[in-house]
């Protein structure tokens, strides 16, 4: 009878163990990957998949379903029908909405908040945890308490501060709100380099580069910048802006095919830290 030296045992078992984790693992499904994938979710939100490649930006900022989550002017819910549920159990979602009364607010604003608000009462089941604050510079700016959050995403809100004239307060509220070494994510419609102040009022395109001096102002440190949601075919010199393009289509059906093909807009997609100490 031949016996196994301890250290071939130990390298055996070591071995055996790796393949039972490794396994176990492929078995679990993917929090994210399966908030993504519910039958709960809007069908027409689930059609924009394919622009907005939900899965890759949000696995590049780098979540966990542990953390505290703020999205910033969450507008109809898109995102939120992913994050809320994803960090039910574990984590906090804040909803930091475009606050509907303060002077100044437009009627949309305010239906959007309104709407949003029904949604979230509509359905505890997967909203029920949701927090929801307020944000309009310079009346309103806690979007949770300070130093709390792990993370503040943005999806394509830069172009109306930039209307609004506050995108520099708005970036200052983000920092205020983050943890020493927590993430900021943006993404947002990429304008042609150098374009003006005035050209991304109009288009609805934004320059990365002022994007990315809003963010250094305020203290943010640039840590990596993503193609996940670049679209070379977007040639943004469209007569209504942005907004001729999918999903707002605002000529209507005129040129409507070529637009549709086109897809949605090319977006910078970037992730800001906040420094430590």
């Amino acid at each position: 009878m031949s016996f196994m030296s301890p250290t071939r045992a130990i390298l055996a078992l070591s071995l055996a163990l790796l393949a039972a984790f490794e396994a176990a693992a492929a078995d679990t499904p993917d929090p994210l990957a399966a908030a993504i994938a519910s039958s709960a979710r809007t069908p027409a939100f689930v059609r924009r998949d394919v622009y907005r490649h939900p899965l890759e930006t949000l696995r590049f900022f780098g979540l966990r379903p542990d953390q505290t989550v703020v999205e910033i002017w969450p507008g109809r819910g898109w995102y939120m029908e992913i994050l809320a549920p994803y960090l039910h159990d574990r984590g906090r979602y804040y909803a930091a909405i475009e606050a509907p009364d303060v002077s100044g607010a437009s009627q949309e604003a305010k239906d959007l908040a309104a709407g949003l608000r029904r949604r979230i009462a509509d359905d505890p089941a997967h909203f029920g945890k949701v927090i929801v604050t307020e944000l309009h510079p310079p009346q309103l700016t806690e979007i949770c308490p300070a130093g709390t959050a792990d993370f503040v995403l943005t999806f394509r809100n830069v172009h109306n501060w930039i209307e609004d004239g506050t995108q520099q307060q708005m970036f200052e509220a983000f920092f205020k709100a983050l943890k020493p070494g927590g993430v900021l994510g943006v993404v947002e419609h990429r304008a042609k380099p150098g374009a003006s102040l005035e050209q991304m009022r109009k288009t609805g395109y934004v320059d990365e580069a002022y994007v990315r001096k809003l963010a250094s102002a305020a203290g943010f440190r640039l840590d990596a910048a993503s193609p996940v949601n670049d679209n070379p075919r977007d040639t943004k010199d469209y007569p209504q802006g942005v907004w001729t393009l999918p999903p707002t289509l605002a000529l209507g059906d005129e040129d409507r095919d070529r637009y549709l093909a086109i897809g949605e807009s090319d977006r910078m997609t970037l992730r800001f830290l906040k420094p430590r100490g």
